[in-house]
């Protein structure tokens, strides 16, 4: 018999704390879609697709229904699309990615990640031919992500890529301007990119994965926060296990609703990623969590300390409620989608460098940051080489997902609608890395990369 609080606790977190699933994302594999014709490889990714998701959004309506559970997102990661593109000029590459969105709108999906390139040691020909076609893609299409892995613990970083990368971001930023930009928010650079990650813009059907997958990434951050609040005055290590105790709670909801839409999909279920990831709606904010905890404000000092309590616990509590964990699984910090980040990003109380501090104890990167649209991108290469650095170190994932609106400075306001939310246009470091970046290479992985 199940335990009558429980159940009537996991409604609370339903009705009152914003607790859902933020995605259920069908990874499939374009490997057997391969094709020297360019038509014919648009026409089997196509049929791939839409074969092999069909019934995702149905499944997904009808296990809401059922449990009672909000559904957010339905979604599909492909194989990184570079693979696929040796045989391609810029413009198959971009019709490759206008064919990716129409499966993606016939399906009634919002987005569709995996239009991106591994090159954390050099570029394929296939991987030169996608990223050059990225801002005209993602200008071109509405629910098409792309990522970039441009590094890793075991190879370093690819400078060439880090500076290709901040002309692309620039680029895309044009493209998109009569969008504030949106085209960057679509846009990820990686270090050490998980191949199971169901959350975009960042998700993709990684070389180890099964055919097809269903992972599924939840979120809870309002029912973290609520907790916290209940909790009252006690210390960090009862604090901590309060966190741990809700985080169980938390994936096991999503341990549910993986299985059952494995199950009816008939496809093998891969992970629950157990991140927390926040809205801009009122309530369901990290910010709002590390302020529940007893900072005035995130981004005062200590931040770092309770986002790495706070991160350690999740990790902890939701290892014990499922065998099935991966992708990124922690506490996302993006500005726009977070209405607590906005307000102290907004207020001057959380900077791109406290931002960037953070990141070294959380589960991605700098997320969702709008900052000048005249930045130089060797400033954006350089921002972006800071933070992967952070995660080659560390041997963890980071990331970068940075737009430059285009016609905004500081202090401005830009909006991208629905769960990207609206971002403060934040101050950056006005010096150049330029000469830095322009020696190009690769940055040596770390010593202790040598573990074998």
């Amino acid at each position: 018999m199940p335990n009558l609080n429980d159940v009537f606790e996991t409604i609370n977190m339903i009705r009152e704390e914003c607790l859902d699933i933020r995605t259920i994302t069908m990874g499939i594999s374009l490997f057997d879609c391969a094709s020297e014709d360019p038509n014919r490889l648009c026409n089997r990714v196509y049929d791939k697709i839409m074969t092999r998701a069909r019934n995702l959004v149905e499944v997904g309506n009808e296990i809401e229904k059922t449990y009672g559970i909000p559904i957010i997102n339905k979604r599909v990661s492909v194989t990184p699309v570079s693979l696929l593109a040796g045989n391609l000029n810029r413009d198959d590459a971009v019709r490759l990615a206008q064919t990716l969105d129409r499966a993606a709108h016939e399906l009634g999906i919002n987005f569709i990640g995996g239009y991106g390139a591994l090159v954390q040691k050099g570029f394929s020909a296939g991987a030169r031919v996608l990223i050059d076609a990225i801002p005209e893609a993602l200008s071109s299409t509405q629910c098409v992500c792309s990522s970039v892995n441009v590094a890793s613990t075991k190879a370093g970083i690819n400078m060439d890529a880090v500076a290709e990368m901040g002309r692309i971001i620039k680029q895309t930023a044009r493209l998109t301007a009569g969008q504030g930009s949106i085209g960057c928010a679509k846009l990820v650079v990686f270090a050490n990119v998980p191949e199971d990650n169901p959350f975009m813009a960042g998700a993709f059907h990684g070389m180890g994965e099964p055919e097809t997958v269903i992972n599924v990434g939840v979120s809870g951050p309002g029912v973290v926060a609520s907790a916290i609040r209940r909790a009252g005055v006690c210390n960090l290590t009862e604090l901590a296990e309060t966190i741990k105790q809700t985080a169980f709670k938390i994936t096991r909801v999503g341990q549910l609703v993986a299985r059952e839409a494995a199950n009816r999909l008939n496809t093998p279920f891969g992970i629950v990623d157990l991140s927390l990831a926040p809205t801009p709606a009122i309530g369901d904010s990290v910010a709002y969590i590390l302020e529940s905890m007893g900072l005035e404000k995130c981004g005062c000092h200590g931040t770092t300390a309770a986002l790495a309590m706070l991160n350690d616990a999740v990790k902890k509590g939701g290892v014990m409620a499922s065998s099935h964990v991966g992708g990124l699984s922690g506490a996302f910090i993006p500005v726009s989608e977070d209405a607590g980040m906005i307000e102290a990003a907004k207020c001057g109380a959380l900077t791109l460098e406290k931002l960037e501090a953070m990141t070294a104890v959380c589960s991605v990167g700098l997320d969702m940051i709008a900052v000048p649209g005249d930045t130089d991108e060797a400033v954006i290469s350089g921002i972006i080489a800071d933070e992967i650095s952070i995660g080659v170190v560390n041997t963890k994932t980071t990331a970068v997902r940075l737009i430059p609106a285009v016609g905004k400075k500081v202090g401005d306001m830009v909006s991208f609608g629905g769960l990207l939310g609206e971002a403060p246009v934040m101050a950056v470091n006005p010096h150049s890395p330029a000469s830095f970046i322009a020696r190009g290479g690769r940055i040596p992985a770390p010593i202790h990369s040598l573990k074998n």
